[in-house]
């Protein structure tokens, strides 16, 4: 029996858009600023998910980047790419391709869609206002949100609590699906009870590739067109 689906929800970062290229973009000019080698966008786009504490040790090696926490130096390389990523966030940062078609459908059908995310919510907020997205958007959770962020499931919680209190509806947890592209993202989705969907397309490692079935994702997706027209069959469309 096909399970009614009440609403979608997404990660942010590598599975509804695709924010690498400016991640990319700033890790170059750091790079030559300071006369660093370029890391390659493969190498980048595995760590986007990881956060500017993974970037900067991207760029100044593990060694260089023990104890950021308290090497003034690390710390201030840290501030600079946030603000340089704040500065410019959506220059080159898209939804990926096909995804607004699948939006489109949700709108339409009065699904709501959101996110779930551990960005920051002024960056969050300030890269979906840029892609016109934060009106599309009915639930926007950011660890400023929460107490526990994913993996822990409150975030996925608060999403479903807040369209209900949006819409005065009764959207049950086992009436979602969430999508991500990270371990922590299905840990999280599964302790709330929701559809869990792994975006292959999101910004895996190898390690992780090699290991995605053992993640415990409902489903495993290679593309963003084959998730549109995945989640649209759920739709019954």
């Amino acid at each position: 029996m096909m399970t009614k689906i009440n609403a979608v929800l997404f990660d942010l970062d590598g599975t509804l858009i695709d924010t690498a290229p400016d991640f990319i973009r700033i890790i170059r000019l750091m790079c030559q600023k300071y006369n660093l080698p370029i890391p390659s966008d493969a190498d980048i786009r595995e760590q986007v998910s990881a956060g500017a504490r993974a970037m900067v040790r991207l760029m100044f090696g593990d060694e260089m980047a023990q104890g950021m926490d308290t090497n003034e130096k690390m710390l201030a390389y840290r501030q600079e790419f946030l603000a340089l990523y704040e500065q410019d966030i959506c220059v080159d940062s898209r939804l990926f391709d096909g995804l607004d078609r699948l939006l489109v459908k949700l709108e339409n059908q009065g699904v709501p869609w959101g996110i779930v995310t551990n960005k920051p919510r002024h960056l969050a907020t300030q890269l979906l206002t840029k892609l016109h997205l934060n009106n599309r958007c009915s639930v926007l959770v950011c660890p400023d949100d929460v107490i526990n962020t994913k993996p822990d499931p409150e975030p996925m919680f608060l999403a479903v609590n807040r369209l209900n209190a949006r819409f005065g509806t009764k959207i049950l947890n086992e009436n979602c699906i969430y999508v991500g592209d990270h371990i922590r993202d299905i840990q999280a989705g599964n302790l709330a009870g929701m559809t869990t969907v792994v975006a292959k397309f999101g910004y895996l490692s190898c390690a992780d590739k090699d290991n995605l079935h053992e993640w415990g994702a409902d489903v495993l997706i290679d593309t963003p067109d084959e998730l549109a027209d995945w989640v649209l069959a759920m739709l019954g469309e």
